[in-house]
């Protein structure tokens, strides 16, 4: 039974992993409006709710890791230029 439980709870782990993304690429714009910034490639990614879309501006490069939530590409954490 306990062999059981864990390949479970591993399945389960794996699956909501899968989830996760990166993308890194050069901001084309911002939308502060709807909260969201598009990347050269087209993508688009919601910021989280409290975030300063002032700190963000077209041309900086960004990398940012998201989950995809309802079909949209949902912010968690971001590392902007120095």
């Amino acid at each position: 039974m306990r062999t059981l439980i864990g390949a479970v709870a591993a399945v389960l782990m794996m699956s909501g992993a899968a989830l996760a993304a990166e993308a890194e690429g050069q901001v084309k714009s911002v939308d502060k409006d709807k909260a969201t910034i598009t990347l050269s490639n087209g993508k688009s990614y919601k910021l989280p709710g409290e975030f300063d879309v002032e700190n963000i501006k077209p041309g900086m490069e960004i990398l940012l890791a998201y989950d995809v939530v309802e079909g949209e590409n949902l912010i968690t954490d971001m590392e902007l230029p120095q």
